[in-house]
């Protein structure tokens, strides 16, 4: 008998070579779809870091939202790129200048509440309208705080059955008070489990070490990202940030991932971060047609880029759900010849380095 389920099982794991499957996956850290990720929210279409904005690029396929984070003069957390309110409002129709320039800080949430954000992107109308679409809204198209963001985006996920996730930044320099306040909030707006998609970014590698702390001693789970260039450095790939340059390994120590210039990406730094369990975000891709963003994206997706940053969510959610993935054969029982052979240690192996 035992002779018997030995032949058995022989002939199992025969027909099991025998009879290959096809598997395909991404080149990406873990195998899954590379993230697409909302710059500053549908942004060559609306007005930037808006409620409007970000409505429109979750309804465009986003996987993340991207709101910039800039402290008011009242220690408000609003969404702002810029460190001043000129390039993308009205504050000069509106107020004189303090401190001989309109910088964020100089003004109270109140004052920044009565401005109104204005359409910036390539492919914008003047009247800040997208064909098709409504702003669920009442004024999509003031500077919102991070609480209002994170409130869409809980209604918009709860309404529409997703899980579209936050990448917010703490803008440049390092601000630990502002740091504090972006974990807290994130907290207090419920999303502190892994299952509500965070990362965090900032420019600043004194800020990641901080973020890192915090987002530890408040029982909050999100990713972090370094942002900077690709550099080389004594022969060692890294990223130069805000604040200096910092190896890819000494990034891996306190980090999850890094947000790097698609300038500067080659298949070589994909490949060591990911040897070293970093993820590889790019930014920015400014496609201005599907055609053009098939073209600008794909090579960054065969060298197994992680996700990226788009003004355009449309055309970035195209180029990665038309990406062919190449088959690979595997056997169709390995999952049983794994349990056999020790396979279920390997596969938490495999897990955890994803």
């Amino acid at each position: 008998m035992k002779f018997q389920m030995l032949g058995l099982g022989l002939a199992l794991a025969v027909g099991t070579f025998a009879a290959p499957a096809f598997a395909a996956s991404y080149n990406t850290l873990t195998g899954e779809k590379p993230l697409v990720v909302a710059h500053r929210g549908a942004s060559g279409y609306l007005p930037e870091e808006t409620l409007g904005s970000y409505e429109l690029s979750m309804q465009m396929g986003a996987d993340l939202i991207e709101p910039d984070l800039q402290l008011t003069r009242d220690g408000h957390l609003v969404a702002m790129h810029d460190s001043t309110l000129t390039r993308t409002t009205n504050v000069e129709d509106l107020f004189a200048t303090r401190n001989g320039n309109y910088y964020v800080k100089d003004f109270t949430l109140a004052e920044i509440k009565s401005l109104t954000v204005q359409p910036t992107g390539a492919l914008s109308r003047p009247d800040s309208t997208y064909p098709g679409f409504t702003p669920s809204m009442a004024d999509p198209y003031k500077v919102p705080t991070f609480a209002e963001v994170l409130d869409l985006l809980s209604a918009y996920n709860d309404a529409n059955g997703t899980r579209i996730g936050i990448y917010p930044e703490s803008k440049a320099p390092h601000d630990a008070t502002k740091n504090a306040l972006i974990v807290q909030t994130l907290k207090d707006k419920g999303f502190s489990d892994a299952e509500d998609r965070v990362i965090l970014q900032t420019f600043s590698k004194e800020s990641v070490a901080d973020l890192a702390d915090l987002i530890a001693g408040h029982d909050v789970s999100a990713e972090i990202a370094q942002l900077g260039a690709v550099r080389v450095q004594d022969g060692l790939f890294g990223v130069r940030g805000s604040d200096g340059f910092s190896s890819l390994s000494q990034i891996a120590a306190v980090a999850t991932g890094v947000g790097v210039s698609a300038s500067g990406i080659t298949r070589e730094f994909i490949a060591e971060a990911h040897a070293l369990g970093l993820k590889v975000h790019a930014y920015t891709f400014r496609p201005l047609s599907q055609e053009e963003a098939i073209a600008m994206i794909t090579p960054f997706l065969d060298w197994g880029l992680d996700g990226f940053f788009t003004d355009y969510t449309d055309f970035g959610r195209t180029a990665v759900d038309s990406y062919d993935l190449a088959p690979v054969p595997l056997p169709a029982g390995m999952p049983l010849l794994l349990a056999g052979l020790g396979g279920f240690a390997w596969l938490r192996r495999r897990k955890a380095a994803a």
